[in-house]
């Protein structure tokens, strides 16, 4: 069974950047299989007719720019014995004033025939005046081609004739090894519905528009932009107007996606990595592909407690290495992604764990807590005082206080030499204060009778 896709393909002479005017040509697959049901009650043809009606319509009155319709596939009726490979025709040719022509044909339009795309392609390259505008193709289909042309063969024609040919695919349902059929040609992305397809099809007419685009390349350690899926703020430069979000992604490719900014404004530009990233003062170029270069390298943290069998739930603080301002608050059992560097950890056990580590490159960095020991006591009288942990020899370090109101508590605390500071809560006089030292070890209880 066919899929629905839709490629762009640009037709540049090496010399159309820099002219102001823009042509369309729309070129619209009318083939027997577009009559499948698809969803929402319709056919593929009702819905790519529906969705490039709605778009041609939004080009009224647009300045500089010229529209026009080929179509394959609606004159023959295809046969189990014959089709037409030569049954495509530029039904509206370009014009200022095209879009009525253009959406009363699309209306009256009837699938029947095959799918003769590399001719109609060949044909396309004709419906053009001449090279001196951006000149673009966008062909809506919903198979490869059926004929015994290869359009890749055409796309190298077109190239040896010196018209540049880079299309957008964008394909419904479709797998990989049927979009490789394209790779030929160029780059594609995928829609899962017939909202996204409308979605992205107008992103692609409003690049022909604009005309100006921008990748931005989030670079690994060694300079390759490989680092993505993080969220990005397009700022108006100098303000807190914030123009764009994009969450970064790379293509099929595995390149970073293109983008369509306004070229006008310049803008700051803050990468939301762990810590965040800025790049201010950012000047497109019009009229071409501008490559924004942000070093983000970016390794992983991962932050367990495997050898604890108390299940606990405690978090952990990281802040940039001898930088007091927290950065995150991690909790136990995630794993979290940070750039490459080093960072100082205080993990919220009973006492504070303390540790600096490394991030490095794609790699994970496990933080493993130290499992606790278990720490009961219980007076016969309500008692005041305090736990203290030795941190290194005669360093004492207050931990917790004793529960005046109980005559008995219990917390979870780590290994090492501890001594508690106490006194019953009757008595006044400080004479009366008494202590006990005593060790912690993982994975115990120790019960003490103050």
């Amino acid at each position: 069974m066919k899929k629905w896709i839709c490629v762009l393909f640009i037709c540049v002479s090496s010399f159309g950047w820099t002219q102001k005017n823009t042509r369309i040509l729309f070129i619209l697959d009318a083939s027997n299989s577009m009559n499948v049901d698809w969803n929402n009650n319709q056919t593929r043809m009702e819905a790519a007719k529906e969705v490039l009606i709605q778009e041609v319509e939004k080009l009224r009155g647009i300045p500089n720019l010229e529209i026009a319709l080929r179509v394959y596939g609606h004159q023959t009726p295809v046969t189990n014995t014959y089709q037409d490979c030569n049954d495509t025709k530029l039904e509206v040719p370009f014009g200022v004033n095209a879009v009525d022509a253009i959406k009363t044909k699309v209306k009256s339009i009837q699938a029947k025939g095959s799918t003769p795309i590399a001719r109609s392609l060949e044909a396309a390259a004709g419906d053009f005046p001449d090279t001196l505008a951006r000149n673009y193709i966008i062909l809506i289909t919903d198979g490869l081609e059926s004929c015994d042309n290869d359009p890749c063969i055409i796309a190298r024609k077109l190239k040896d004739k010196g018209v540049k040919v880079t299309p957008f695919v964008i394909g419904l349902g479709m797998d990989l090894s049927y979009l490789d059929k394209f790779d030929c040609i160029g780059a594609y992305s995928d829609a899962e519905s017939k909202e996204s397809f409308r979605n992205v099809l107008a992103s692609i007419v409003s690049k022909t528009l604009v005309n100006t685009t921008v990748q931005v390349n989030l670079n690994d350690i060694t300079k390759t932009p490989l680092e993505t899926n993080v969220t990005l703020f397009f700022y108006e430069s100098g303000t807190s107007n914030l123009k764009y979000t994009f969450t970064h992604t790379l293509n099929r490719k595995n390149l970073p996606d293109t983008l369509v900014l306004d070229p006008e404004v310049k803008y700051d530009l803050v990468v939301n990595t762990l810590p965040k990233l800025e790049k201010k003062g950012i000047v497109l170029q019009k009229h071409t592909h501008n490559t924004i270069v942000v070093d983000a390298p970016q390794g992983y943290l991962k932050f367990t407690a495997t050898k604890n069998t108390q299940n606990p739930s405690f978090q952990m603080r990281i802040t940039l290495k001898d930088d007091g301002k927290t950065l995150h608050s991690q909790n136990l059992n995630s794993t979290q992604k940070y750039l490459v560097g080093t960072y100082d950890l205080e993990i919220f056990t009973l006492p504070r764990t303390y540790q600096r580590i490394e991030i490095s490159q794609s790699k994970t960095t496990f933080v493993d807590v130290v499992p606790a020991g278990i720490f009961q006591y219980t007076v016969l009288k309500a008692t005041v005082g305090q736990i203290f942990y030795e941190r290194s020899t005669n360093q004492w370090e207050w931990v917790c206080n004793l529960d005046e109101s109980s005559l008995e508590g219990n917390w979870s605390l780590q290994p090492g030499n501890y001594k508690t500071v106490y006194r019953e809560k009757g008595q006044k006089s400080s004479t009366y204060t008494k202590e006990k030292k005593f060790r912690i070890d993982s994975n115990k209880t120790l019960l003490l009778n103050l």
